[in-house]
This record gives structure tokens, C-alpha cells and sequence, in this order.
């Protein structure tokens, strides 16, 4: 599929352009094993980059011209790299235009560029294909005109798109998780700080399903904004009683219990989530040293559960399928993953048991909720990176 959406790129970049590309870059979406939502209560999470990618073929020009084209979406946009880039109303534009924005006044250039991109990430899953775009282009370009950023400024520069340009206040997870990437292997990542470690992730006989919902509820937005402020509250409640506390990190759960009646039933139940999940992306990071991965599911489960339960930002379709896999003796856990209210559950299976187990549960998905249920059989793959340009029907060389 990869050699595909290559192939397929660079022909329609050669078909419009009249040339070849000067260079194919892959970013690629992203998965998170554990850990969600602590990356905005200071807490740690356990992201790895996936084998479904945005290509870029992309090209310099003589002019101040860029000319975007995105394959998909059979759309287009051209602009003037000298002109003052601003936020216009087609959203995937704007994650390009932020990023440019940003880079110009880092280092101005003033060449433009012809670019194609084609994706395999699917839309609205959950695996942040945003932050692929982003962070994609921040790359091609820095490639492309020298410009010697490192992959942690690429990480923040995409995540400054999406908050100046794309209007969303997300986390450094997702842009992260891109760049850094490593084949076999999960980032441990402070979202604090940006430390961050690998440690390997190789499932042998056990791999990652994820079963998209093909729901995205609406108060997805609201919800979030919701949370955080319950937690924040929280947060100043304990340390009123325990001057110690300086972030959910150094917070435990005997602290959360003594003041249960103090923070009232909503707040107890967010904030004895987080200190919860930051403790599990600890044992998480444990059990794949071992290679315990009946352990790692059950972490999984236990995620699901505070998510739904305690944090409450599941919905009905993304718990019918998590509580239907963990019925099954090929799965050894089953979480929603994302910020919630629809997306994508992500399933730690038995290695050729996932057709069965998609057949199975889609044909019980659809007769509860007569919805049609989207599968990803997934591998954990290296970041964002740059391929020499292939000539046609060739296999692509990777560059360093």
C-alpha cells in the first residue's frame, strides 16, 4: 500500500507538472497505546507512529508561486509566498498556510513550490491525519530549502498550525508522534517537557486492530473544554490540602479518596481518572519490556473503563464495541481511543484472528446501531521521513 500511494503521488505530481519531483517525502498518523487525556494535566503518554501515511511529492519553482494540490480531494490552492498568509475558509489549506506562515518568519524564503499529496490515513478515525499534514510540510520544507530546523521544532510548529491557523487547542501529542516515530518501538513522552524515550514494541504473535465507529458525536468540543475545567478545579482543591501536590503527577490516589466529599461526585470521578491513567502508562511502559502483553491488555481495558465511567467521554457505539471484544479469547484488551464521544477503539489481538474478528463484530455493530464498521489492521512505523524520487513502476530508496 505504501509503494502505492508512492507510485500514485509522483504520477499525478509528473502528470500535472510536466517533470518529476525533486523529492517524495511520507508522514505518517499516529496511534496511542495509553494515556489519554493527562497530556494536558502533566502527565505521560505512550504514542507510536502508524504504516498510513500523507506522500508528498513536492517540487521548487522559479517563482514566488505555490500551487497545492490535494489528490483526494480532487482540490487545489494557489497562493503567493510573499503575500501575508491569514487563515481562508477551506480548513486543510489553513493546516499549510499556518505552517508556512510560521517558517517564513523563522527564515524567509522566497521560492514557492508545487506540491501533491496523497493520503492513506483515514479521515475522522482519530489518527491525526491534521498533524500529518502539518508536520509533513514543515519537513518537505525544511528539507527542501535548508532551513536546519530539528524535528522537535517541526513538532511545535505543527502544533502552532492547528492552534493559529486551524482554530484547535490540541496538545503536542499527535505532531509528536509524527516526527519521532520509530519502527517497532513506542515514545514515552513528557508533554510537559518534551523528554520523551523509546522502548520497544514488538507485539510477535499479538497486533493492533483498530475498529472505527464511524460516529463522531458533536460534543466532542464542548465535552473537552468541559473536562478540563472539572479537573483544573479539582487540582486546586487538593492542593489546597496538600501544599506538597504541584500537578496530578505527584498527586495519589489515597489523596483523591480523602477528599471525595470536598470535590463532589464530577470532579472525584475526573480527577481520580488522571492520577489513575498516569500510573497505568508507568506499568504500561513495564509490561512491554517484559513482553507481558496479557498485562498491557488488561491496562487497556482498564483505561476504557475509567474513560467511560469516571471521565465519561465514551459513547454508546464506541462502548458496545470495546465491551464486544473483550468477550472474545483472541483479544487481550480493547480501549476508545482519542478525545472521546466517537472515533476508533484500538484492540490488542491475536495475530490471525483479526478477519474473523472484524466480520464478527461488524456484523454486530451494523444490527445494533446500523452503522457500517471501518477496520485498520495497523503496524508501528518509523516518523516522518524523506524517500529519494523514484523513477516510475521502481521500488522507493530511503534516504537518510
Amino acid at each position: 500500500m505504501k509503494k502505492k500511494l508512492i507510485h500514485d503521488t509522483q504520477t499525478h505530481f509528473e502528470q500535472l507538472f510536466q517533470k518529476k519531483p525533486d523529492a517524495i517525502f511520507l508522514s505518517p498518523g499516529r496511534i496511542n497505546i495509553i494515556g489519554e487525556h493527562v497530556d494536558y494535566n502533566d502527565g505521560f503518554v505512550l504514542p507510536a507512529a502508524i504504516n498510513k501515511y500523507i506522500c508528498f511529492a513536492v517540487s521548487k519553482n522559479e517563482t514566488s508561486q505555490c500551487t497545492i494540490i490535494a489528490k483526494d480531494l480532487s482540490d487545489n490552492y494557489s497562493f503567493d509566498l510573499n503575500a501575508d498568509l491569514k487563515p481562508i475558509d477551506k480548513m486543510w489549506v489553513n493546516y499549510i498556510l499556518g505552517v508556512l506562515h510560521q517558517l517564513k518568519a523563522i527564515q524567509p524564503f522566497t521560492k514557492g513550490m508545487n506540491i501533491v499529496f496523497s493520503s492513506t490515513i483515514p479521515m475522522g478515525a482519530g489518527l491525526s491525519s491534521s498533524a500529518a499534514l502539518e508536520c509533513g510540510i514543515a519537513y518537505a520544507t525544511n528539507k527542501l530549502y535548508d532551513l536546519g530546523l530539528s524535528r522537535k521544532e517541526i513538532a511545535v510548529i505543527g502544533q502552532q498550525s492547528e492552534h493559529t491557523f486551524a482554530g484547535v487547542n490540541c496538545g503536542i501529542m499527535d505532531q509528536f508522534a509524527s516526527v519521532f516515530g520509530k519502527k517497532n518501538s513506542v515514545i514515552q513522552l513528557d508533554c510537559t517537557s518534551l523528554e520523551h524515550q523509546y522502548h520497544k514494541a514488538e507485539f510477535k504473535e499479538y497486533s493492533l486492530l483498530l475498529l472505527d465507529s464511524n460516529v463522531k458525536h458533536t460534543h466532542l468540543t464542548s465535552g473537552y473544554n468541559d473536562r478540563r475545567k472539572e479537573v483544573e478545579e479539582g487540582l486546586d482543591i487538593i492542593k489546597n490540602h496538600f501544599p506538597e501536590v504541584t500537578s496530578f503527577r505527584n498527586c495519589t490516589e489515597k489523596m483523591i479518596i480523602d477528599l471525595k466529599a470536598e470535590l463532589g461526585e464530577i470532579r472525584f470521578k475526573r480527577c481520580h481518572f488522571v492520577v489513575n491513567e498516569i500510573q497505568r502508562v508507568h506499568e504500561a511502559v513495564k509490561t512491554l519490556e517484559q513482553g507481558n502483553f496479557r498485562r498491557l491488555g488488561k491496562l487497556m481495558s482498564l483505561t476504557h473503563k475509567g474513560l467511560s465511567e469516571d471521565y465519561e467521554v465514551s459513547c454508546d457505539e464506541i462502548d458496545f464495541l470495546v465491551r464486544t471484544a473483550q468477550f472474545e479469547k483472541s483479544v487481550l484488551g480493547a480501549r476508545m481511543m482519542g478525545g472521546g464521544f466517537g472515533g476508533c477503539s484500538i484492540n490488542l489481538v491475536k495475530k490471525g484472528s483479526e478477519n474473523e474478528l472484524i466480520e464478527k463484530i461488524s456484523n454486530l455493530y451494523k444490527k445494533e446501531f446500523n452503522i457500517e464498521l471501518k477496520a485498520y489492521k495497523i503496524k508501528i512505523a518509523k516518523g516522518t521521513t524523506q524517500y529519494k524520487t523514484p523513477n516510475r513502476f521502481t521500488k522507493p530508496v530511503r534516504s537518510n
